[in-house]
């Protein structure tokens, strides 16, 4: 399994990002797949998930209404579309796939991505 994140970089606050992540080695279409975050020094925080097969999406509290998670299964890819970003979003952004229960807990994903970075100055 592979997941390649990219997307992040350098934004003022009030500004927006869209994260991307491409997959391969796993069935897609059948996968869940999500975002995390983690701050220097802080755990691993859940951001986002998008089920298979068009079930309903969840976001963390922190972010709830400002970002939006998306897929399309024919590219194998999933997004991350970050808005009214604060500096508090900064963080090493990870895409990950295939959870196998609480979808809350980064332990419970059996793949990861290798992280984008998110800067967001004030």
């Amino acid at each position: 399994v592979q997941l390649q994140a990219s997307g992040g970089g350098l934004v003022q606050a009030g500004g927006y990002l869209n994260l991307s992540c491409v997959a391969s080695g796993i069935p897609f279409s059948d996968t869940d797949m999500a975002w995390f975050r983690q701050a220097p020094g802080k755990e691993r925080e859940f951001v986002a998930v998008i089920p298979r097969r068009g079930g309903s999406t969840y976001y963390g509290d922190s972010v709830e209404g400002r970002f939006t998670i998306s897929r399309d299964d024919r590219k194998k890819m999933v997004h991350l579309q970050l808005n009214a970003l604060r500096p508090e979003d900064t963080a090493v952004y990870y895409c990950a796939a295939d959870p196998h229960g609480n979808y809350y807990l980064p332990s419970k994903w059996r793949s990861w991505g290798q992280g984008t970075q998110v800067t967001v100055s004030s």
